[in-house]
């Protein structure tokens, strides 16, 4: 593979349309290429094992607390009978 410094980083995609992609014979946009696939690859691994930013957390904080006043908490009234709730006006027959 030869690399020419008059190649533009980007050329326009051959697939018919108007997107750009990275120019391999241009040593920047070879670059550009590794360098992609391996933080595509890095990212993959790190999803697979569950590390980094994608780790689990260690000490998950709870979704809801009871409330301060010790009043028990009341569910709405559509809970009780799985009626499912709608927002807006009635449609008309």
């Amino acid at each position: 593979m030869y690399f020419d410094e008059d190649e533009p980083v980007f050329r326009r995609s051959k697939w018919g349309t108007s997107n750009y992609e990275y120019n391999p014979r241009n040593p920047v946009g070879c670059a550009l290429t590794v360098i992609s696939v391996l933080v595509a690859g890095v990212v993959m691994l790190l999803m697979y094992h569950h590390a980094g930013p994608f780790a689990h957390p260690s000490d998950p904080t709870p979704t809801w607390s009871e409330p301060e006043d010790g009043l028990p908490i009341i569910p709405p009234p559509h809970a009780a009978t799985g009626d499912p709730v709608f927002s807006g006006a009635p449609s008309d027959p």
